[in-house]
């Protein structure tokens, strides 16, 4: 009896002790249940879409822009550096403006991949002013931009509301006009007449080839990660491929016809190839056609193409606009292009075309809260969200509205940015120092060599 009512007390102390443990283990989060499906989880359908843009915006530009002889250590080790800190201040920014909720700002994938995007927008504009800024200039660069980038973008969505899939008006078109706007405020006179060092070296075109490649291949990544699931996102890989395709084809030949005795040059297929990724951007998921995304590939190469010929030259001499990576011509040529076409492909969407799915991809064209005809709608497509009941005429206004603002608003931005890179305190380097690892980084005895051994024979010719 006596041992019974001692085993019982034990059973009751365990029981106790144990109902302690789980009462001080930690439970699920209050945001999850059981009921929670890991493969639901936004990071297998967002996370590679991340991945292929960081190999774009590190491996990709970085060795774009390291095409200059002397400067490969600047172009890649600065394009590293600007990046990783545009997009830790990009989370902080874009975070505050889109991602906030009840003082807090919510963090996921498809955080990092709009962060990615604000770094492509300052790694785009860096390319004008390659060569010519201090690294302490380019990060400041980069902390004055991205906010006003992350504004613009804000006000855009959230007020003007457009379609923008590809990002052709608030990506290609807001860095090119920045960074311009940057450069004509630092222009230097006397790289008008061009510079000792501004060239480039067999292994530096291959280099910069590689980043291209790198960017011709994730493009259709870069254009289609925020589209919509499904047919949406399938249709913008495959008008990104195809308009890639094209402009690639087109690029060769207008190289072989432009430039002397029929010979191919690197700049034209570093740069003038990847000009239908662009060019498709603000159309890139609606139903134009391959046919459509096919000439648009075509017609953004060749203004690219005619851009880096003809017009670089005279901004450089009239306007005071040193574009050294022709941002101008890859990025705001073929971005209009792109915003021409996006206007038109709206213009003619129509529900019999798309189907029910047209007030998926054109949301604010949905009915306004309380018509009849959302509610079949809703019917049909489950969660559709109520619309503002804009017509295509409505729709076009605002696009061609969020051009011209994303425009102004870039271009001033760039004027007041570039007038604080000119503070001396920020260590801009000196004319004759452009284009040169040497002033920021440990360098080979032997890394001006080809450049040393051709001012040798120069001079042994002259001397003759």
């Amino acid at each position: 009896m006596h041992t019974a009512m001692r085993l019982n007390e034990v059973i009751t102390k365990k029981s106790k002790e144990a109902k302690l443990v789980l009462l001080n283990m930690p439970g699920p989060p209050k945001n999850r249940t059981n009921k929670t499906n890991p493969m639901d989880n936004a990071v297998y359908k967002d996370y590679p879409f991340f991945t292929d843009i960081q190999v774009m915006i590190f491996i990709g530009f970085g060795s774009l822009l390291a095409f200059f002889r002397l400067y490969g250590f600047g172009g890649m080790v600065f394009n590293f550096l600007t990046a990783t800190f545009a997009i830790q201040w990009a989370i902080l920014v874009q975070g505050y403006f889109q991602f906030s909720h009840d003082g807090k700002i919510h963090l996921g994938v498809i955080n990092l991949i709009n962060a990615e995007f604000a770094c492509a927008v300052v790694l785009i504009s860096f390319g004008a002013v390659l060569g010519k800024t201090s690294p302490l200039q380019l990060l400041v660069m980069a902390l004055l931009e991205v906010p006003v980038f992350a504004v613009t973008e804000w006000v855009v969505l959230k007020y003007l509301k457009i379609n923008d899939a590809g990002g052709s008006i608030l990506i290609h078109l807001f860095a090119c006009y920045f960074g311009l706007g940057v450069t004509f405020v630092l222009y230097r006179p006397c790289l008008n007449e061009g510079h000792a060092k501004e060239n480039t070296s067999y292994q530096s075109d291959i280099l910069a080839l590689m980043g291209t490649l790198f960017l011709w291949v994730f493009w259709p990544s870069f254009n289609s990660a925020l589209t919509l699931k499904g047919d949406d996102q399938h249709r913008a890989i495959l008008h990104t491929f195809i308009g890639l395709s094209a402009s690639t084809l087109t690029a060769f030949a207008l190289s072989a016809m432009l430039n002397k005795n029929g010979k191919l040059s690197m700049a034209d297929i570093q740069n003038v190839t990847l000009a239908g990724g662009v060019t498709v951007g603000a159309s890139v998921d609606m139903m134009i056609t391959p046919a459509a995304a096919y000439a648009l590939g075509m017609m953004g190469c060749t203004a690219c193409m005619l851009g880096y010929k003809y017009l670089s030259p005279f901004l450089a001499r009239r306007l005071r606009i040193q574009d050294q990576c022709g941002i101008h011509n890859l990025h705001g040529l073929t971005g209009l292009i792109s915003c021409a076409a996006g206007i038109c492909a709206i213009l003619i969407a129509s529900e019999e075309v798309y189907g029910p799915s047209f007030y998926e991809i054109f949301a604010h064209r949905a009915p306004v809260e309380g018509d009849p005809k959302l509610q079949e709608l809703q019917m049909l497509i489950p969660g559709l969200q109520p619309g503002l009941g804009r017509t295509a005429q409505e729709q076009a206004l605002f696009q061609v509205a969020a051009v011209v603002s994303t425009i102004g608003v870039s271009a001033f931005g760039g004027l007041l940015t570039g007038c604080v890179l000119k503070m001396p305190c920020l260590s801009p380097p000196s004319d004759d120092l452009c284009f040169d690892d040497e002033l920021f980084f440990e360098v080979p005895p032997d890394y001006d060599s080809p450049l040393r051994l051709k001012n040798i024979v120069t001079m042994n010719d002259s001397t003759d």
